[in-house]
């Protein structure tokens, strides 16, 4: 097992997952403190790196496209400071950071992770119920509801309509853009057969956001969400083929229901620790989990 503990975090591989804990140090964002400790399956890896500096080090994690569902949501905008996948290095530590990154190349290599981008998500999001309120409202969601609540600084074209409840069959879409400079952020949900191009100051279906410490929060709700939305690059489902059985039934065969993916995932951490315990072998944890990838 390879480790290192920094003020930042402390990140732990322990052969097949990487274990992600930001520190409280008063440096680490809030975002990171909120979103809390992320399990990394190997396969969700594309690569690390470490990169050297005069005064601090840095770590880095590039995941697969689509494997993180806050990745997907944010687009690449997070900063730095936020960015759950990066940790600060002191310089008395960058032996052991450069020993981490060899282990998890190591066990990169050995496993042959495709470098293709996922079909599916390999990480959870973050959990619900979750509830942030920044910028002009409050959104929360339940893992089956989108709930927008207003306050003071909302436009009246907005509040007039009163607080609004999306259901997760319903949105479309949901974007997550940051304060840039003079420029407003925003979290849009977008609703299926309602197209609008109205600002998000005015869109009663999303939160305008001024640049300030508790914004970055509101791309947690937008990862829960997209967790749970169908994944971008999943194949899509097939057509019905047209025409009818003699009997007036329809002549395509009902699809099996998917699996939970989020079961699927709670199964793969399950054997990770019974295979640290000793309570499964080398050779019973590899066969074990290569199956549920396959479901996966």
């Amino acid at each position: 097992m390879a480790e290192i503990i920094q003020r930042d975090g402390t990140w732990t591989f322990d052969g097949e997952t990487l274990r992600l804990v930001p520190g409280h140090d008063k440096n680490v964002s809030l975002l990171r403190k909120t979103l809390g400790e992320l399990t990394v399956p190997l396969a969700a890896l594309a690569g690390i790196a470490f990169e050297q500096g005069k005064k601090s080090g840095r770590l880095r994690l590039r995941l697969r496209d689509g494997a993180d569902p806050l990745l997907q949501a944010t687009g690449g905008k997070l900063t730095d400071s936020s960015d759950p996948y990066q940790l600060t290095v002191e310089p008395d530590r960058y032996g052991v950071a450069e020993y981490l990154v060899d282990e998890v190349r190591n066990a990169h290599l050995l496993e042959q992770v495709p470098a293709a981008p996922c079909d599916a998500y390999l990480l959870t999001g973050p959990p619900v119920p979750l509830s942030v309120s920044a910028g002009d409202g409050t959104a929360s969601f339940d893992g089956e509801i989108v709930r927008l609540e207003w306050n003071w600084k909302t436009e009246d074209a907005k509040t007039a309509a009163g607080a609004r409840s999306l259901a997760l069959a319903d949105v479309a879409a949901v974007e997550w853009q940051p304060a840039a400079g003079l420029e407003n952020g925003h979290l849009r949900f977008t609703v299926k057969n309602a197209p609008t191009k109205a600002p998000p100051k005015y869109d009663p279906n999303a939160v305008e956001l001024w640049g300030f410490k508790k914004d970055p929060l509101m791309a947690l709700v937008a990862a829960a969400v997209q967790a749970r939305l169908p994944h971008p690059s999943a194949p899509a489902a097939p057509k019905a083929l047209a025409g009818a059985s003699p009997d007036g039934a329809s002549a395509a065969a009902p699809q099996p229901a998917a699996e939970d993916h989020d079961a699927l995932l709670r199964r793969l951490r399950e054997l990770g620790e019974l295979h640290q315990a000793g309570i499964l072998t080398d050779e019973e944890f590899a066969t074990a989990k290569q199956a549920v990838l396959r479901r996966m």
